[in-house]
């Protein structure tokens, strides 16, 4: 018994074991028929794509840097450009002194474009100045009384007394500009105001009156960065005007109505400063320098240099050629009833 059963199991194992063998045959033929078995794998990346990648992620980190050390060193420019503004104020208050103490007169125009630095320039003008002896007059619209008198009436009215300064955030320069270019005078006004204004500011001059006029040039890329900076901050909203949000539209015919302002008003006796303001430090400096060479006074530190920079400060003469010059490129020529008429289309 022990013999048959040792076969049995043997002929059982030999089955089993067929078994197992025929289906290792199975498999390996249904891999065969399928194909080699491959491990999913990543498409490579070329090396010209991984280059570009590094390439912007770079860029990006470096920009990301800059901002951050721009804002580190704001706070220190800006201390900077305060200690720096210190000896030229401390001057203008030497320079009050002496007009009060001779009983001078002094008034000083600002004009220019919308978003120019006219106010900044003369918020660090007047910051130290004693209050009692200087003005800001900034005038709006005319009323109905005011349309019908005297177009100087309600600027000569607000003119110094003896000892004190008026500074006008625009002045009766509006008429030359602002006006014409929206419509809110009539051609015959303007040309009047172009014909007698010369006359009008030689009148104030012989009585000793010291006129001191600034245009502040700005540039449109400059002008539109600050304008946009106002509309995002709740803070400068208010400085927005008409005029500033239609400056774009209308900036060739304000650089139009500029020409024709400098060539008919930049005279001997009032003549015309441009202070170029991009940079608001520079201009805010150069305008104060300026202002303390327009007048004769003992100095306070006659070492400090108050020699306007030339790139800055620049003689209305200098910057008439300089338009002239373009408009020659341009093939355009001054009109100054053209350049009304273009505003009324």
């Amino acid at each position: 018994m022990p013999a048959i059963r040792t076969t049995r199991l043997s002929t059982q194992q030999g089955e089993i074991n067929m078994h197992r063998n025929s289906e290792k045959e199975t498999r390996k033929t249904a891999d065969d028929q399928a194909g080699p078995t491959t491990e999913p794998s990543q498409e490579a990346v070329r090396p010209e794509d991984e280059l570009a990648r590094l390439r912007e992620e770079n860029l990006q980190l470096r920009r990301q840097l800059e901002a951050r050390e721009k804002s580190q060193k704001r706070p220190l420019t800006r201390y900077q450009h305060i200690q720096a503004l210190k000896p030229y104020q401390a001057e203008l208050i030497q320079l009050q002194q002496s007009l009060e103490d001779h009983g001078k007169k002094m008034i000083i125009l600002f004009e220019g474009r919308g978003g120019a630095g006219k106010g900044g320039t003369i918020r660090r003008i007047t910051q130290y100045l004693n209050q009692k002896h200087y003005r800001v007059i900034a005038l709006g619209r005319p009323t109905g009384e005011e349309r019908s008198q005297w177009f100087y009436q309600k600027y000569v009215r607000e003119f110094p007394c003896a000892g004190e300064m008026v500074l006008f955030d625009h002045s009766w320069y509006t008429r030359a500009t602002i006006e014409p270019v929206f419509g809110f005078c009539t051609p015959q006004e303007y040309e009047n105001f172009m014909e007698g204004v010369s006359g009008f500011e030689k009148d104030l001059t012989n009585q000793d009156i010291i006129l001191l006029k600034l245009y502040f040039s700005v540039s449109q890329q400059e002008q539109m960065r600050r304008f946009a900076n106002r509309k995002n901050n709740v803070l400068l909203r208010w400085k927005l005007d008409e005029a500033d949000l239609d400056a774009e539209q209308y900036r060739d015919q304000f650089t139009d109505a500029k020409y024709a302002m400098l060539k008919s008003t930049h005279t001997r006796h009032a003549p015309w400063t441009i202070i170029r303001s991009d940079n608001q430090h520079l201009a805010h400096i150069n305008a104060m320098k300026v202002i303390l060479n327009a007048v004769g006074y003992e100095r306070l530190d006659p070492g400090l240099d108050i020699t306007p920079d030339p790139e800055i400060a620049v003689s209305g003469a200098v910057e008439l050629e300089r338009l002239e010059a373009k408009r020659l490129m341009d093939g355009r020529f001054c009109n100054p009833c053209s350049l009304f008429d273009s505003t009324q289309r």
